[in-house]
């Protein structure tokens, strides 16, 4: 049986955890305020479909997202929807990721049994190698070869480090089709 004092006492509890914060973010009026909102927004996040294990990722997400921006917060009456906004966001942008992350392939794992039947896993490598622009097939090479650094190749190139760690991921994303289907170059 739930005790009714508990359940009564709750929203006097947050609003004082929350005025407390507000008043003087520190690290512990943050904590109090994290103890009393954290299981309300694991609650949103399980109710949305998510596990508990993502739904406490998200919950410490939006919390550290409430402990760096409470300051532009200019109605504190709205601080329980602006909490819940927070969290609406997190969540959507989990999913915007999920539905948006690319299948590439670890080069690293590839299973030796696609090199045996083909002969060398030189030749299969090279085979994999047709699939990709020139660009892609050096950094995949310098990467993967000869197991240079994504910094050391960025440097030696005089390009960025973004610029490599994107070609990188495209090779890969684009062999990821090739592995898991193999068919002629």
């Amino acid at each position: 049986m739930i005790n009714s004092t508990i359940v009564n006492d709750r929203p006097r509890r947050e609003a004082a955890a929350t005025e407390t914060f507000l008043e003087s973010p520190n690290d512990e009026s943050f904590t109090e305020l994290f103890l009393t909102l954290t299981p309300q927004l694991v609650y949103f996040f399980r109710s949305q479909g998510c596990g508990l294990d993502l739904s406490e990722d998200l919950s410490q997400e939006v919390m550290l997202i409430v402990y760096r921006k409470a300051a532009q917060l200019h109605d504190r009456t709205r601080f329980r929807a602006w909490l819940f906004t927070i969290a609406r966001h997190a969540l959507y942008q989990h999913h915007r990721k999920q539905s948006s992350e690319a299948v590439t392939i670890d080069l690293k794992n590839v299973v030796d049994t696609r090199t045996k039947p083909v002969g060398s896993s030189a030749f299969e490598f090279h085979r994999w190698m047709t699939f990709l622009e020139p660009l892609e097939r050096e950094a995949l090479t310098l990467r993967f070869v000869e197991e240079w650094k994504y910094h050391e190749i960025a440097a030696v190139k005089a390009i960025p480090i973004g610029t490599v760690l994107w070609r990188v991921f495209n090779a890969q994303k684009k062999l990821a089709t090739h592995l898991k289907h193999p068919g002629p170059p």
